[in-house]
């Protein structure tokens, strides 16, 4: 089991994240004028200093130039991140993720020799995928295969050593920022999904943003009108890594971290509160409901910080999976399908301890029960969610979209 000790390196990286937090974002993400959910745009001066730090290449190996962190550092510094802004952290947790598999496990070697250094020289070059995962659905197909995986929205025609792409990919997590994309589209002659890399800039891309997107960061549509690629740059084999974790519940639980920050920032603010509030000649703090309060959240977030930790410790070490150190589910689920209702009732308790400025427009904690309330319905519902737990329980093995298309 992963090691409640964190590692010199780990404590480091998570105070300096929380001190630069402190410092610079929170001054700024919680000014009154931007508390509205309408008037949230990611500032990106401060994204460019989290870059400089290197935390847009978090995840990204030491031999490509990035961090090498393992995926309970950055489930520690989402959660760091989360806890001033949600949207921030969603930005650089979705671009330090993506580089991580597209650098490190997707490309290869003339491809990164194209596209590394850009990444690595620039601080505003994020990443975004564009297109279905291809995972099978659940609901009627519970505990059966799918008979049919729906070919993605988005083509590509082989034409003299290019690809022409076609098609929209909506609600993309950083389309918008992205200045690059690996679109997930159908290829003549293969059964599964390919997966080509389209630079924000080629001919035949746009890309229209969301003005209120429904996930944390920002997203957008993106076209594909005859966008011309060349021939090569056509994924391999290292293509499943993109569709393979978020659909077997095993990847990097980056969301859920950043839902405890959510749950943390309105939990801190509480408790200050409640230290600071004098109600019957005394703090209410030291009231019984008021106190009690408070335990329940505590609790709450100590048991979904582990459920977490947990996830992303065992998507590190597979092994510990295989020799039955820990329990062969789908943990990253496992974790959502905890942490989404329970950090959201946690956040709410901790809106009521306000009273009625709980829901002021101009106090950060109503930004804080709409940021859980995305969490929460914004991705995955708990329900399909459950059903993959349930597979789990029953030893069955669900099959990628890439399987199921093949069969």
């Amino acid at each position: 089991m992963y090691n409640l000790h964190l590692t010199p390196e780990q404590l480091e990286i998570r105070d300096t994240v929380r001190e630069f937090g402190g410092q610079k974002i929170k001054p700024v993400v919680l000014k009154a004028e931007r508390l509205d959910a309408r008037e949230r745009r990611v500032p990106m001066e401060l994204l460019d200093l989290a870059s400089q730090m290197g935390l847009r290449g978090l995840a990204l190996s030491e031999a490509a130039g990035g961090s090498g962190a393992d995926h309970l550092t950055c489930c520690l510094v989402a959660e760091e991140l989360a806890a001033c802004d949600a949207d921030f952290a969603a930005v650089l947790g979705e671009t330090a993720r993506l580089a991580h598999v597209l650098f490190d496990r997707a490309m290869t070697r003339e491809q990164c020799d194209r596209f590394l250094p850009g990444f690595l020289a620039e601080d505003r070059f994020h990443l975004a995928l564009a297109g279905d995962d291809g995972a099978p659905p659940l609901g009627i197909n519970y505990h059966r295969s799918a008979a049919r995986v729906a070919a993605p929205k988005i083509t590509a025609a082989a034409a003299d050593g290019h690809w022409i792409i076609s098609g929209v990919a909506d609600c993309v997590a950083n389309a918008p920022l992205a200045r690059l994309f690996a679109v997930l589209a159908a290829v003549p002659g293969r059964h599964e999904p390919g997966v080509l890399l389209v630079a924000a800039d080629a001919p035949g891309v746009t890309v229209r943003a969301h003005e209120r997107p429904w996930q944390h960061g920002v997203s957008g549509a993106v076209t594909f009108t005859d966008c011309r690629v060349p021939g090569d740059h056509l994924l391999g084999a290292g293509a499943a890594a993109l569709m393979t974790g978020a659909a077997s519940g095993r990847g990097i639980p980056l969301a859920q971290a950043i839902n405890l920050g959510i749950a943390r920032a309105a939990y801190e603010a509480a408790l200050d509160y409640a230290r600071l509030r004098v109600q019957g000649g005394r703090p209410i703090i030291e009231h019984q409901a008021i106190g009690t309060k408070l335990a329940e959240i505590a609790v709450t977030l100590e048991v979904a910080r582990g459920a977490i930790w947990s996830a992303a410790w065992a998507s590190d070490h597979p092994q510990a999976i295989a020799d039955r150190s820990l329990a062969d589910l789908p943990l990253t689920t496992v974790a959502q399908v905890f942490a989404s209702e329970a950090l959201h009732a946690a956040v709410r308790d901790a809106a009521e301890l306000f009273g009625a400025m709980g829901v002021m427009r101009d106090m950060p904690l109503q930004k804080y029960v709409h940021d859980a309330l995305v969490c929460m319905h914004g991705r995955e519902s708990n329900r399909d969610a459950k059903l993959k737990i349930a597979e789990g329980l029953a030893g069955y093995r669900r099959a990628n979209g890439a399987q199921v298309a093949a069969e």
